[in-house]
């Protein structure tokens, strides 16, 4: 990639928006005696609440990359904590269904609620058209980096 390319300075921004919320998320997982997979588990759980997904331990071990026992030992560790609570799906009660728990919806306010409002107000500064360019280039780089992990490209971009 040329680093000339006037496209690299957002590049490089992007990152280090990636870093301050890497930062942000281990600060989180420290004050609270969390994993930092849990609270990639706690991000995604939350992300199904509001797709209507119906989150299993399956779906969020595919979500982490985890087996099923690493599975496992996050979900333990967030129900302990009262973050997370199994239940059996009603219309199959073999289906193991995995809810976030109120308190952990207040902690994540509590914590990341200063940024996002920030962030909420910076947004608001734009008008819809931008906006719309915004969300369109964060979800390409979405769907590149999703890819890339998928794919099992390593940073030297060989399979």
């Amino acid at each position: 990639m040329d680093e000339q390319s006037p496209v690299m300075p957002l590049v490089h921004l992007l990152r280090a928006v990636t870093v301050e919320f890497d930062l942000l998320g281990a600060e989180f997982a420290a004050r609270h005696g969390l994993h930092p997979t849990d609270v990639r588990a706690l991000i995604h759980l939350l992300d199904a609440v509001r797709s209507g997904t119906r989150a299993t331990p399956g779906w969020l071990g595919e979500q982490l990359r985890l087996n099923s026992a690493g599975t496992t030992a996050a979900v333990d560790r967030l129900e302990r904590l009262g973050l997370v609570r199994r239940s059996r799906d009603t219309a199959d009660r073999r289906r193991v269904l995995l809810e976030v728990e109120e308190k952990a919806t207040k902690l994540g306010w509590a914590f990341f609620g200063p940024v996002i409002s920030e962030v909420v107000v910076a947004a608001e500064g734009f008008d819809a058209g931008e906006l719309e360019t915004v969300r369109r280039f964060l979800t390409a780089v979405l769907g590149a980096t999703g890819r890339a992990r998928a794919d099992g490209q390593s940073f030297d971009g060989k399979p």
